[in-house]
């Protein structure tokens, strides 16, 4: 992941924002992670990503519309991926959906 603050348009636009507890290993975790963000980026609607991990891991992915990240969670390489955080990579998670109304920031 890019380690930088997503730059994101004017509102209002939609934040899907992941929350995860991983298993031990990496087990091609990695390698998925990776594969993922660069399919996201080429998905219709997408707007950008933001991605923390220190025991407890957080990305949030921005996009155009509902229907887009509907679109993005049925692309089937994203399926494969959810398939396997299932079976390999996580010991827990949760999604949640969320409109962007205001957004507000400072940069040196």
């Amino acid at each position: 992941m890019s380690g930088e603050i997503a730059k994101t348009p004017q509102p209002p636009y939609y934040a899907v924002i992941f929350s995860s507890l991983r298993t031990e290993g990496d087990n091609g975790y990695g390698a998925m992670a990776a594969r993922m963000e660069e399919l996201a980026q080429q998905q219709p609607g997408f707007l950008g990503i933001e991605s923390a991990r220190e025991g407890l891991g957080l990305t949030v992915g921005y996009f155009r519309s509902l229907e887009d990240i509907a679109a993005w969670k049925r692309n089937v390489e994203h399926a494969e991926a959810q398939r396997r955080g299932r079976a390999d990579w996580y010991s827990a998670y949760r999604v949640r959906i969320a409109k962007v109304e205001r957004e507000y920031g400072f940069e040196k």
